[in-house]
């Protein structure tokens, strides 16, 4: 009997001679099977999840969120606008066109101003930014909680508590960005140490992190009321957060860190799809939820870490950032990519706009950022009660 012929009368009896075809192919030689495969009606040599792509480079094979991926370009596009806005305008404002032939092939009259003045604060900007959204995305994502981020579990106050007992104690000002890295760091080991008895839990983790933050806050109160004013007013300034002054030297410091991270960051793109799950389930398929909460929690701690000690504390960013980024995409947890994208156009808008608002008077970024994440903060707040 002919497949035609059954395929007349029966479409499933077609499907079976098909099969039957397509495993006697392969009996006699592998690559006529694969060659049935490849010329059949629709086969799908890997089968992918709903909404996600594969990407494949060699033996190595990447799976990438679609939706998650258009929002990363979406993001990518506002973060250029955002730069080339903030490279535009000030005092003399340069015009967009006249900013790209600057920073592609200069010889204009405005590189003085484009890429000695503007650019270096700029790339700061971006650079933290990255860094503080990315830190959010990881620390969120371990306490699987959106309120939670460096500037709320204590990271942010102990880089400040170290930046001002520095300033109070009239440091030079190439001392400050290291003991403001220093102290969150050590702050980021007492969250750690105290919320990791008997397994780093989230609700604990969380909760240390509150407690931590509030002592850090307490102790910088009391060194700035005994503090001389001026030392006290300079060391109120950088707790704020701010890019005004700075350039190349901070950038490189926290673009070094960042660099330094991608492989940290490699493997925490692969360890946050556990993150989600409970311990017993995650153990079952071969993971250490425990180590895993603490590596991703430790490379969130190191980026926010560093970029508090650079441009200060300019908070809410890793709070906003992930949020943003999630909810655009759609995902269970914050993209990393997106994260990153949604912090480095926050500060670098924050940044214009305190200049450009009040011009001359320049407002510091963290004015800004605190004036989007409190009623952002809020709104998380009441959302939570409701559901």
């Amino acid at each position: 009997m002919s497949a035609r012929s059954a395929a007349k009368r029966s479409p499933a009896a077609a499907n079976e001679g098909v099969a039957v075809s397509a495993r006697s192919a392969a009996k006699r030689s592998p690559a006529a099977a694969n060659d049935g495969l490849a010329v059949g009606a629709d086969p799908e040599p890997i089968a992918t999840l709903p909404g996600h792509l594969v990407g494949r480079a060699g033996p190595v094979s990447v799976l990438v969120h679609r939706r998650a991926l258009l929002v990363a370009a979406a993001l990518g596009a506002v973060l250029a606008a955002a730069v080339v806005a903030s490279l535009s305008f000030g005092e003399v404002t340069v015009a967009p066109g006249a900013v790209v032939r600057v920073l592609v092939t200069g010889g204009t009259e405005y590189d003085l101003i484009v890429r000695e003045l503007r650019l270096p604060r700029t790339l700061l900007a971006v650079v933290a930014g990255t860094a503080f959204g990315l830190a959010g995305a990881l620390v969120q994502s371990v306490s699987r909680n959106p309120l939670a981020s460096p500037d709320v579990i204590g990271i942010t106050q102990g880089a400040g508590l170290a930046a001002t007992v520095a300033l109070a104690g009239g440091a030079a000002a190439a001392l400050v960005a290291p003991s403001a890295l220093a102290g969150g760091l050590l702050a980021a080991a007492a969250v750690f140490a105290l919320g990791s008895r008997h397994g780093l839990a989230a609700q604990r983790f969380v909760l240390a992190g509150v407690g931590v933050s509030f002592a850090l806050r307490a102790l910088i109160e009391i060194v700035l009321v005994s503090a001389d004013a001026i030392d006290a007013q300079r060391a109120q300034i950088w707790l704020i957060g701010s890019l005004n002054g700075r350039g190349w030297t901070e950038s490189a410091g926290v673009g070094v860190v960042l660099v330094a991270a991608l492989p940290a960051l490699a493997w925490a793109a692969r360890a946050l799809r556990t993150t989600a799950l409970d311990d017993d389930t995650a153990r079952g398929l071969g993971a250490r939820p425990a180590a895993r909460r603490l590596g991703l929690g430790a490379v969130g701690a190191v980026l926010a870490a560093a970029a508090t000690a650079q441009v200060g504390a300019v908070d809410f960013v890793a709070l906003v950032a992930p949020q943003v980024a999630r909810r655009l995409a759609g995902t269970e947890r914050p993209p990393l990519v997106g994260a990153a994208l949604a912090g480095a156009a926050l500060v670098v808008l924050a940044d214009l706009a305190g200049r450009r608002l009040l011009a001359p008077v320049q407002l510091p970024a963290g004015v800004l950022t605190a004036a989007i994440g409190g009623p952002y903060l809020v709104y998380l707040l009441v959302k939570g009660r409701r559901s």
